[in-house]
Parts: C-alpha cells; structure tokens; sequence
C-alpha cells in the first residue's frame, strides 16, 4: 500500500512520505496544520488511491473514547424486559459497534480517520493508547475480546485547540501540512478550476497572500476559502482588470466575504482603508 497522490488531491513530497511511512511502522498518523489545508480531505483520497474502505469518526467536544469501541444500552433492555421482549436474552441486541469495532472486523484493510480530536477531553488520547496500541479490546457485557482482522491505516486530524499527551504522541508519526506556497496553490486551483482564466488566477492569488501577509490579522484565509473566492469571481464574472485596478484606498477585495470571517478583520482594512486615503490627500 503505498499513496502516490490522486487527480483530485495535491500532495506535496513530504505529505506523501508522511502517508507511506506510518503505512509502514504501522502507528497512527498524526496530522496537523491551519484549517482549510486538507486535513480531513487526506484520509479520503488516501482511502481512494488506496482501493480502501474509509471508516470516519468525527470528534466532538463530548465524544468519549468507550463511543469507538462500543455502547452498551441497558436502558433498552431494561425497558424491554419489563415488557416482556424475547430480544433481552442476547445481550448482543443491545451493544452498538463504535468506529473501531467496525474497523477491526472489516475484512479489507480500512483507513480509520479520527477526525479532529483536539476537539475532545484532554484525556480522550490517552484512553484508546492500549487500543490502538494492541488493535483489541474487550467486551464485558459478552466477554469476547474484539481483535482487528487486519491493522487498519489510522489518521488523526488535530487542529491544535489544545496539546495531546506525551504518551498518545510517542505511538503516532507526525507531519505538520505546511501552507501552500504559490506554486503549490497554483496546482490545486488548476486541480478545482481546470478552465480558469490564468491571469484572474495570478490577480487573486497577489491579492490573496497580499491578507495573508497583513499585520493584526485574527483568521488568515485558507486554501478552501481561496477556492471559494475564486468561484465567486467566476461566478459574478469579475475580470483580472478589475482586481488589478481596483481602488487602493478601499483594500478590501471584492466578494470579501469569502475571505474574511469576522469583524475584527473586516475593521482592520477599513482601518488601513482611512490610513491609505489619508496618506494620498
């Protein structure tokens, strides 16, 4: 199993080392990197170069780790025994298979995806670390022990909302997606938007790293956001002139909207706005 990349996913060198070196050592993926660069996106196109099942498990802020293995519902069966059910005598009806139950029992090698989980507890890693370690657990309400048929190819995703423990970290193969640089974002604008005029590309893209680059900026525009901006333009059939003419004293580009998402931003070019047509007059 080695991923090369796909027509749909631009993968630089060292992403694609990153993917083939934890399918080798066998250890959890770690992933990391701004929101928007394709963390998540990863796992699928992995999961499609590789011919493999993808099993994905999104974290939440209350997702507990006991949820990926199983969920035990005696609530149900207690209900149903006093109401007489034939069903509570397999106590089998009652267990739900979380995400790694079904990872383990599949019978092609999965792609398991842990989808951000900084999002949970602190002490979420921690307690799937014997887990994901061995690739068993045991049920207590049936007493058998659920071991993989074969060890799938885990990835995490973490937007480092807060710090993993050293222990969980030790047993994962790191790689951090660095931002795009322009070349790169050039391949996967091509990648989305084939029939693109280049120079409304080369305008928004100057434009684009142009807010990246401003001081006090809160959120940074992302790769998706970029992407969505230039649909936009498309859309409303904006012309390369008009972004290369545009006023200097307003700043702030056209369809902003999809590039900045709070106030405190949107304040700072109208700031710089006033500062610029101050400077002129």
């Amino acid at each position: 199993m080695r991923f090369e990349g796909t027509d749909k996913y631009v993968a630089t060198d060292d992403l694609r080392v990153a993917v083939n070196a934890s399918i080798a050592l066998e250890r959890p993926l770690l992933i990391k990197g701004e929101p928007g660069t394709g963390k998540t996106q990863l796992a699928f196109e992995v999961a499609k170069a590789l011919n493999a099942p993808l099993i994905t498990w999104h974290i939440k802020s209350t997702t507990k780790a006991q949820q990926g293995l199983y969920e035990y519902d005696a609530v149900t069966r207690l209900r149903d025994s006093q109401l007489g059910d034939e069903r509570v005598k397999d106590v089998r009806n009652y267990i739900k298979k979380g995400k790694l139950w079904e990872a383990f029992t599949s019978d092609a090698r999965p792609i398991l995806l842990l989808d951000e989980i900084d999002k949970a507890d602190i002490e979420f890693p921690n307690d799937l670390l014997l887990e994901l370690d061995r690739m068993e657990f045991f049920v207590y309400e049936t007493g058998e022990t659920i071991k993989a048929k074969i060890r799938p190819a885990v990835m995490i995703t973490s937007n480092n909302e807060k710090e993993l423990p050293d222990a969980f970290l030790r047993r994962c193969f790191f790689h951090y997606i660095k931002f795009p640089e322009r070349e790169t974002m050039q391949q996967i604008i091509d990648v989305h938007y084939p029939n693109i005029k280049p120079k409304l590309v080369s305008e928004a893209l100057s434009i684009f790293y142009q807010l990246r680059d401003t001081p006090g900026l809160k959120k940074k525009p992302s790769t998706s956001e970029l992407l969505d901006w230039l649909k936009l333009l498309m859309v409303e059939d904006i012309s390369p002139e008009t972004l290369r003419e545009r006023d200097p004293g307003k700043l702030i580009p056209p369809l902003h909207g999809a590039l900045l998402k709070n106030e405190q931003d949107v304040h700072l070019f109208e700031r710089l706005a006033f500062l610029a047509r101050r400077e002129r007059t």
